[in-house]
């Protein structure tokens, strides 16, 4: 009889810890009612989220592979781990009051944000072609339902319907690319790949990391596969909306960074090429697109479209300081678009959601706290300096022009120029326009903490960027020795 010893769990531990958790929030859920689970499941699930940041923070040093090859952990995923899950914790604070005054109160909304995130970190962790498509799966099928999760509206079902017709789409190119690569380099094993794909590949690896490329633009809503992200942003629960801009967005990345720089390391020449286009149509079409927006989660989603391309300068430049330095953006962004959703989830009147850009007009004088942090957030997604966002577009411009990607770099800059104009009509509404109906007074703690937490980060941040960058450049480290 065969004997199969058991894998070291250790590497894996922060994902079973979610795994396990998940089937207890379900019992839990079942049994307690729908009404009072919720808030129960929504502190467990936090709790639990910080549970396993502290299990990534103390696991195993250096790069560990288990489960027979398909698993690794390292710095970098440890770094990209922890973005998510402060993403998914804070998603769940900003979601409570919002769940609640919409009445959609339901237990399956903490499940289904735990289930994303344990398949967020598998996907990071991923060191084989099958290991990477379980974890996406696991995402999609959490991010589809969530999608459509307020049943009750239209919009919200048209969105989940959308997103689930055309992220299936995307899968299928991406299985698709994976099978090629399997059946001409004979092995789905990120290892064995990167050992066989030297020199001149053969025309049909080539294809099928393009078909890979595909699957993963489209999750990182990268030009042209960006269809879906406006209609979607706009349609679903506007907590749902955050989620989406946070943590898949900073997995998937990851991801990408991860298939590109290992497996497909000895292709770089050939996949920079694909990356430098989808990076200038990302940042060049948000910039453009999101002009004529006048809905705020519309512009929120070509806004983090363009910020997507400026992340895949630092990718294109295919070195260490160009991995460095997306990871340290991704960590930026998080903290820039926390506060933005929050001022957002904020925006209420006479007890209903409003989106309208207008619909801030005259904030200054009503809510001058709320305009303060919202303008603040604003400048920072500009690039305006000394704010946060100027010192994430720093980092990836400058490793793209000392990598000799000067052109790539002047187009990140022109673009974030152009985009500065719809950001700074934002401000000029809310300080110069005049003012529309008072939104509603109050703000629940939970979105108090996090408006605290994010514009602390975002202005302050200049005083000492360099230990982020420290981080960032010993997870980039993982990479690229």
């Amino acid at each position: 009889m065969t004997s199969y010893p058991l894998p070291d769990l250790a590497p894996a531990l922060p994902e079973l810890w979610l795994a396990a958790l998940a089937l207890a929030l379900v019992v839990v859920g079942v049994f307690a009612g729908k009404d009072k689970a919720t808030g129960l499941l929504s502190w467990l699930a936090g709790i639990g989220f910080a549970i396993a940041a502290v299990l990534i923070v103390t696991g195993p040093d250096g790069r560990v592979v288990t489960f027979n090859g398909m698993f690794v952990t390292d710095s970098f995923g440890a770094f990209m781990k922890v973005l998510v899950l402060i993403a998914s914790m804070f998603s769940l604070v900003m979601a409570r009051d919002y769940l609640a005054r919409e009445g959609v109160v339901r237990f399956e909304y903490p499940l289904l944000i735990v289930l994303a995130t344990v398949g967020m970190m598998m996907m990071i962790s991923s060191n084989d072609l099958i290991a990477l498509y379980m974890g996406l799966e696991l995402q999609s099928l959490s991010l589809y339902v969530l999608a459509a999760f307020k049943r009750d509206s239209v919009r919200s079902t048209e969105a989940g319907l959308k997103y689930f017709v055309l992220g299936a789409l995307s899968s299928g190119m991406l299985l698709y690319g994976c099978s090629l690569v399997y059946g001409f380099a004979g092995s789905t094993s990120f290892e064995a790949l990167a050992q066989s794909l030297q020199g001149q590949p053969s025309l049909g690896v080539l294809v099928g990391l393009v078909f890979i490329l595909v699957g993963l633009a489209f999750k990182i809503s990268a030009v042209p596969f960006h269809m879906w992200t406006p209609d979607v942003y706009e349609g679903a629960p506007t907590s749902v909306s955050a989620f989406f801009a946070m943590a898949p967005k900073i997995a998937a990345m990851g991801l990408l960074i991860r298939v590109l720089a290992e497996p497909f390391g000895g292709l770089v020449h050939s996949w920079q090429q694909i990356t430098w286009f989808i990076s200038v149509a990302s940042m060049v079409l948000a910039a453009f697109a999101a002009i004529g927006q006048t809905n705020v989660k519309r512009l929120l989603a070509y806004s983090s479209i363009g910020h997507v391309g400026y992340a895949l300068v630092g990718l294109t430049a295919g070195t260490a300081d160009g991995f460095r330095g997306v990871a340290a953006y991704m960590a930026i962004y998080l903290f820039m678009t926390l506060g933005t959703f929050s001022i957002v989830l904020v925006m209420r009147r006479q007890g209903r959601m409003v989106e309208e850009i207008s619909d801030l007009a005259g904030l200054s004088r009503s809510r001058p706290v709320l305009a303060f942090v919202m303008g603040a957030m604003m400048f920072s997604l500009a690039g305006i300096p000394p704010l946060a966002g100027f010192i994430g577009k720093l980092f990836v411009f400058r490793a793209a022009v000392d990598a000799g990607f000067i052109v790539l770099a002047v187009i990140g800059v022109a673009s974030s120029v152009v985009s500065a104009f719809y950001y700074l009509r934002v401000v000029k509404v809310m300080y110069f326009d005049e003012p529309a109906e008072a939104l509603d007074r109050g703000v629940s703690p939970g979105l108090t903490v996090t408006l605290g937490v994010s514009f602390a980060f975002t202005m302050l941040y200049f005083i000492w960027p360099g230990l982020l960058l420290d981080y960032a450049g010993q997870a980039a480290a993982a990479l690229i020795p």
